[in-house]
């Protein structure tokens, strides 16, 4: 059977606004490169599988790195297989500019998560070599390791590796989908768990972070805009929960003297979805991984382990979500006599965009005659790990139907080369910052 290939480039031309290529910015070279990424990977319903450390993933990265060079920068990797392409500036001890994104899919995932923000970082330094401009500051486009997270359930694994903040210990105690250890997995990819320890970057190198990305959402599509600025990223928090009753025959066991695990677990689901509106409108929760145990058609469920997604862009109501869906799960077990219990795997705490950043990618979206909107991120990006550290912006695209992690997931190449030539802008204004 042929392996499956995608034409990406030829849709994405097709209702392209040729005029946007200017300035050394080409549209023809984004769709193209968006193809070749797109076509690692490629899964039978045309979407995207890159798990982070996997060889797909190093693959696209190998794709990037190849196009750092052609672009005069110098590549580099550290421990946790981040890949830094920097481009030396006139001021060599000034802090650097730092701008990218990932290139590893959820399953199933789409073309621009992630990929479309690489793309757009490397554009910049490939317009200034093209067009023969040097930055005062020098200028580094990052790919980073494992962003989405669906290998070990826990994402944003590179950019926490770069800024130090990697929980080792909980760190090595993972297995991934296929139940093996982290060291076991980051060895496939030529990474050690000593290199990775070390991955930890001194970040009074970097003056600032900025993370081009899809939206997510239908607002700059409502809007009719090509893009909008972040105002702050809501922080992602992963519950894992276990619900525990008896494994027992299903045909011999009453309905009245069951314990079934199943049942308990489908009504706090139901709890979960029913919850976040009674926070706020911004709150969300989701139940996305479920494992049922024995998982036999005529056996009574015994044990659920399910995994949770909570967000919010305001830490408060955030955990009293939190507090609201745990009590929920007290609740259900007490009236079923199943156990209950629940473990914290993730947690990532709201991260504003600095107001002056917000002010700079106004003006560098006027200065480009788009007309600045201001939104907030539900979903958690690599921008919200450095933000901890170091001032973070991020600008996004429009997603049209606010389709994403799916094959659909979709953004017109206009809506990103205007993107493109709003943060190579905006880079440029920081220079003499």
């Amino acid at each position: 059977m042929a392996n499956p290939y995608i034409d990406l480039s030829e849709r994405l031309l097709k209702t392209y606004d040729g005029t946007l290529s200017k300035n050394g910015v080409s549209g023809k070279r984004i769709a193209e490169r968006l193809s070749v990424l797109a076509n690692i990977g490629l899964t039978e319903e045309e979407g995207s599988r890159r798990p982070g450390f996997s060889f797909l993933e190093r693959e696209a990265k190998d794709q990037v790195v190849g196009w750092m060079k052609e672009a005069g920068l110098t590549v580099t990797e550290d421990g946790a297989g981040n890949i830094f392409g920097k481009l030396e500036g006139k001021q060599k001890e000034k802090p650097a500019v730092l701008s990218g994104s990932h290139v590893d899919t959820v399953p199933n995932g789409g073309h621009f998560d992630g990929t479309i923000g690489v793309l757009a970082s490397l554009e910049v330094a490939q317009a200034w070599k093209d067009t023969g401009y040097t930055p005062e500051k020098s200028y580094e486009v990052v790919v980073f390791t494992d962003e989405e997270g669906s290998r070990f359930n826990g994402g944003l694994t590179g950019s926490e590796a770069m800024v130090g903040d990697t929980d080792m210990e909980k760190t090595l105690l993972r297995r991934d989908y296929d139940g093996r250890l982290f060291e076991e997995v980051i060895q496939d990819v030529g990474l050690t768990v000593q290199g990775y320890q070390d991955a930890g970057r001194d970040l009074s190198e970097i003056e600032t972070f900025v993370e081009v990305h899809i939206e997510q959402g239908k607002k700059l599509e409502k809007a009719g805009l090509p893009c909008g600025v972040v105002t702050g990223i809501a922080g992602p928090y992963w519950l894992k929960v276990m619900f525990e009753g008896i494994a027992g025959h299903a045909g011999n066991t009453p309905m009245d003297d069951r314990k079934d695990a199943l049942v308990a677990a489908s009504a706090f689901i139901q709890e979960v979805s029913r919850l976040p509106r009674t926070v706020n409108d911004s709150a969300v929760a989701t139940v996305g991984n479920i494992q049922v145990k024995p998982n036999g058609t005529n056996v009574i469920p015994g044990e659920v382990i399910m995994y949770l997604d909570i967000r919010d862009i305001y830490f408060d109501s955030r955990a009293e979500l939190i507090e609201k869906i745990i009590e929920a799960g007290k609740a259900i077990a007490a009236d079923t006599g199943i156990s209950f219990a629940y473990e914290t795997v993730h947690d990532v705490a709201p991260s504003p965009v600095p107001n002056n950043l917000q002010q700079q990618l106004s003006e560098s979206c006027r200065a480009n005659g788009v007309e600045p909107f201001k939104l907030s991120s539900g979903a958690g990006h690599d921008a919200m790990i450095l933000g901890r550290h170091i001032p973070s912006a991020m600008l996004f695209i429009q997603s049209k139907d606010g389709i994403s992690h799916n094959p659909k997931e979709w953004s017109e190449l206009s809506d990103c080369i205007q993107t493109i030539h709003v943060l190579k802008h905006y880079i440029e204004s920081l220079q003499n910052g």
